[in-house]
Parts: structure tokens; C-alpha cells; sequence
């Protein structure tokens, strides 16, 4: 790894705490029961053994000394900045417990635990890598752990290296994982505990005691200082219409967070198009008229954002994905060639199935006939939906006999925002999450979520939680399978953020309100966090 100014700043760098890890030794956890959470009879039924509805928070006690612990840890899913800090945080409490503690790093994602891939970490290794972004010190995958040989597999080698515990960072997907992986120990009588951390630039792993997932501030303030940078150009030009795509699968959090950051003309969100069911010919009008609107008051520029999973929060789209999910899985699509395939799925969809896809470029009819993911869904991320909507656009105007200029350009943010060094509130949160993981696995606590809460307030008063992974399931259909996962966590349309965005929008539609919020900046002499995320106010 190359070296810079900045890098080397930021591995000398001290990374605060919490005053609940003041001391590790001293970290034990009350149980509790939530008042509001009602038991899961179909979930307690699917994970029997490590069911729990008893929650935990970390209070202190009489510190004693601790024998050596070997914990693994494991990376997965896509990157998200802060977590090198959750694993140093991990290897510096475990160390603080004993010095003879020691921590494995399965490599490449969970492959790494049923392949048997993995290294010792040690002070040397992760020196390197303190709050820096990226997941390139074991690397990450999105493999499951879930065929029987793949979890036999993983019992062995925590057998063989006699695990205390394994830490899985990952999203709502990676955490069902780490639910399933510790209802097999426990069913094997293993005593290698299980523990999730939540990570995910989408922001939708939320609850009552996650306030948001590590990555996200990071990658929304990259964002937004992109977009501002944009905005600054088109208030300069004044000749050209933004269209800028967000990550955010099923979730708008993060186009909302750049919205509240920095005030676009027009932001969709796509759980409330979905509530509102609205048509991909409506949202193609509602930015024509913002186009004419705007020109009628001498501006031929703007700024619109759009959630990557608008695509299928459209009722009509919505309808067609569904349809093309179905019948691409009734055939082997490698058996047509293009043009055949979009005959074959255009005389099986219905008539206003068809009507939808005609009405397409052709480019993005291509593009919805990929090859799908894991789940059997379209890959959002794959679909230009800024290209489709500046196409229609375009045909609208025309239709209107348009007299003004309109000069569209594309863009989509994605991997900008995924590895790049986390913000200080970022750093600090990654680092806690690895000490209440590593608190947990010492109080011998399995298939829970280690979760850090009251980050909007100074990061001294934060509190350390322990989440039981079974209660954050329910059941959804996957492959046409009923299947207990992690519910995703979408934004609340009641919640302070959205009504505070939705008083505002309107002002921003046709004034240019934009506010540019510049680079990260990683160093504060005042050493609390205030920057936190403006969504963590719902």
C-alpha cells in the first residue's frame, strides 16, 4: 500500500472511546426486556436454540482479569469506510483483556471461514490500516454460509483453531448469516459465539438501538460534496440538468441525507413514490414541468437525485421487473439472443406489462433482462434510470414543442463513496462497534448484533447495546422461498428528516438553494462529534 501526508497523519491518529470502555475489563451487560418487541412465534420456531427476546446493555463491574481469547472476524459484502476500525477496535480490547489474546482474519468474505482461508492479524498488520477506508486488509465477498456443507465446514474450522468467538461485519444479508452460523454451533455444541456488526452505506440497517450503519455518514459527505461541486459548476455554466443516481437498493436514506446536505431542485424518494404509486410517466412529467419551469425564469440547469432502487419503487416498473423476474426464471435466457429474448418476454407480459416495456429504449430493456442476483432480483445498480428519465424527458419536451435549451448529463455515484477514509464520526463509531463486539464474545453472548447508540450526542455519553439477531427477522419470499432475514430499515415518511425535507423541497425546486459542503474534514480540536448525520435527527 502506498503511502501519503494524510495517511500516515491518520495512523497516529488516537481514536476516541466511549466512558463505558474506559476499561473492557470492567464491561459486563444487563438483560432487559423491550417493552415494545413482541415475540416472533415463526422465527423462535426457525431458530430454536438461539432465539432470544432478552436485550443487553453494557454496564460496569468489578474488572477482573481474563483469560486469552481468539476471536475471528470476517468482512462481507460491499465496502463501506470505518471497517478496519471495527477490527483494530476488536483486537485492542480482546488484547487490553489479555495480551496473549489473539485475532484471525478470514480472507475474502465468508469463503474465507468454510475454505479455511485466513492469517493472524497482528499490531503490525493493522498499524497500517487505522482509520483508512477500504476493506483491502482481509478483503470481503458476498458469499453465504448457509449449505450444509458450507456450515459444517465452518464448524470445523472453529474447532480447529478454537474460536471463542467470530465477528461478521456486514448488512441486514450478512447478519441473517451470522444468525444462521450461530443456530448451527449452538445445535453442534460448539462454543464459539457469534457476533454482528452493522455495516452498510444504505443506511437501511436501522432499529431502535442502531441508529445508523457505520459507512454511511462517510459515503453520504462524499457524496454530497460531489453533488455541491456539480451544483457549483451548473450555477456557473447556468446550460446543464444534473441527473444524478445514489446508491440505495430497496432504501432512499442516502438520497435523502444528500438532499437535506445540500438542497437539489427536485430528489425522488423512492418509499414514498412507492406510497403514492407513482408511474414512471408521472416522474418523467414532474421533471419535464421542473425543466419548463425553471427555463421560464431564465434557468436551463438543475440538480436531480435519484435513489439507485427508484426503479422498482415505480408502480408500473414495479409490476414489470416482477413480471420479467418470473418469466426469465421459467427459461435458461442464455438459450436466446438478444433480440429473441426481448420477443419472447414481450409476448408473456400482459398488456400493460408491454405497453411499459415498449415504451423503453432499447438499452435499458437490455439492461432489465441481466442476469439477476443472488436473490433472483434485478440488479438495480446495472439500470441507468438517470439515462431512462433524461430520455423521456426529451420526448416530453418534444412533444411540447419546447423552446428552451435542455442539456442533460448523467452521472452515478457509487464506489466514490465506499472506501474512502472515514469521517471522524465514521472512525470513532467503527472503533466502539469493535469494542462492544469484542464485549459481548467475553460475555459469552452469541448470535447477537453489537450496537452503539445515542450518536447524535457527544460520542463520551454513547451506549453500548446487545441486539439478539433473531429479533430484528421476519420472513420474506426469496426464489419463490419463504425465507427468515433481516428486515431492512426504509425511511420513515412520518419521521422529522423526511417532513423537514418535504417543507423545504418546494423552495428548492426553482431557487438555486444549493449548499456546497466541501471535503471531508478528518481533525477537530474539539475532540466530541457533531457532524453527525442529519437523518439520525428522525
Amino acid at each position: 500500500m502506498g503511502s501519503s501526508h494524510l495517511l500516515k497523519i491518520r495512523q497516529e491518529s488516537k481514536i476516541a472511546l466511549p466512558k463505558i470502555f474506559d476499561d473492557i475489563t470492567n464491561v459486563c451487560f444487563s438483560s432487559f426486556l423491550d417493552k415494545d418487541y413482541q415475540t416472533k412465534e415463526e422465527i423462535k420456531k426457525e431458530f430454536p436454540l438461539s432465539y432470544s427476546d432478552v436485550f443487553l446493555e453494557a454496564k460496569g463491574s468489578n474488572g477482573k482479569h481474563h483469560p486469552p481469547l481468539k476471536v475471528g472476524v470476517v468482512l462481507s459484502g460491499g465496502q463501506a469506510s470505518g471497517g478496519h476500525n471495527v477490527i483494530i477496535g476488536i483486537f485492542d480490547a480482546i488484547k487490553k483483556l489479555n495480551k496473549d489474546s489473539s485475532l484471525i482474519g478470514f480472507l475474502n468474505g465468508p469463503q474465507g471461514i468454510f475454505n479455511h482461508k485466513y492469517k493472524e492479524l497482528t499490531e503490525d498488520h493493522l498499524h497500517l490500516y487505522r482509520n483508512t477506508g477500504g476493506f483491502d486488509l482481509i478483503g470481503s465477498g458476498r458469499d453465504k454460509i448457509e449449505k450444509e456443507e458450507q456450515l459444517l465446514s465452518s464448524l470445523k474450522i472453529a474447532l480447529d483453531l478454537n474460536l471463542d468467538g467470530i465477528v461478521i461485519i456486514g448488512g441486514d444479508d450478512s447478519n441473517t448469516n451470522a444468525a444462521i452460523l450461530a443456530e448451527y454451533f449452538k445445535s453442534n455444541k460448539c462454543h464459539t459465539k457469534v457476533v454482528g456488526v452493522p455495516k452498510t452505506i444504505d443506511g437501511d440497517l436501522q432499529n431502535k438501538y442502531v441508529d445508523i450503519s457505520f459507512g454511511f455518514d462517510t459515503a453520504s459527505k462524499t457524496y454530497s460534496e460531489l453533488i455541491g461541486n456539480i451544483a457549483r459548476d451548473a450555477l456557473s455554466a447556468k446550460k446543464y440538468t444534473h441527473f444524478i443516481k445514489l446508491m440505495g437498493r430497496t432504501a432512499s436514506h442516502l438520497a435523502l441525507e444528500c438532499a437535506l446536505q445540500v438542497h437539489p431542485n427536485l430528489t425522488f424518494i423512492g418509499e414514498e413514490v412507492a406510497l403514492k404509486k407513482q408511474s414512471l410517466k408521472d416522474l418523467s412529467k414532474e421533471i419535464t414541468d421542473l425543466v419548463i419551469e425553471r427555463y421560464e425564469k431564465g434557468k436551463n440547469f438543475g440538480i436531480i437525485l435519484l435513489p439507485e432502487g427508484l426503479i422498482e419503487q415505480m408502480v408500473d416498473m414495479n409490476e414489470l421487473i416482477a413480471a420479467l423476474n418470473h418469466l426469465l426464471g421459467t427459461i435458461d435466457p442464455g438459450s436466446f439472443d438478444q433480440k429473441q429474448l426481448i420477443e419472447h418476454v414481450t409476448q408473456h407480459l400482459n398488456k400493460s406489462e408491454s405497453e411499459t416495456f415498449k415504451c423503453l429504449p432499447p438499452e435499458i430493456q437490455k439492461q432489465l433482462l441481466l442476469d439477476r442476483d443472488p436473490h433472483g432480483n434485478v440488479q438495480v445498480a446495472l439500470i441507468e434510470t438517470e439515462k431512462l428519465f433524461i430520455h423521456l424527458v426529451q420526448k416530453n419536451l418534444r412533444e411540447v414543442s419546447f423552446k428552451g435549451k435542455f442539456s442533460p448529463i448523467a452521472h452515478f455515484f457509487g464506489y466514490e463513496g465506499r472506501a474512502g477514509f472515514p469521517t471522524l464520526f465514521d472512525a470513532t463509531y467503527c472503533y466502539s462497534l469493535g469494542y462492544a463486539a469484542a464485549a459481548l464474545i467475553k460475555e459469552g453472548m452469541s448470535s447477537y448484533m453489537a450496537a452503539i447508540s445515542g450518536l447524535s450526542s457527544n460520542y463520551e455519553s454513547w451506549k453500548c447495546y446487545g441486539i439478539p439477531l433473531t429479533s430484528l427477522m421476519r420472513f420474506e419470499i426469496r426464489k419463490g422461498k419463504k425465507k427468515a432475514v433481516i428486515e431492512k430499515a426504509l425511511v420513515n415518511l412520518k419521521g422529522k428528516s423526511f417532513l423537514t425535507f418535504s417543507k423545504l423541497r418546494e423552495s428548492w425546486r426553482e431557487g438555486d438553494d444549493y449548499t456546497f459542503t466541501g471535503p471531508i474534514q478528518f481533525f477537530s480540536e474539539i475532540p466530541d462529534i457533531q457532524d453527525v448525520p442529519k437523518i439520525l435527527n428522525k
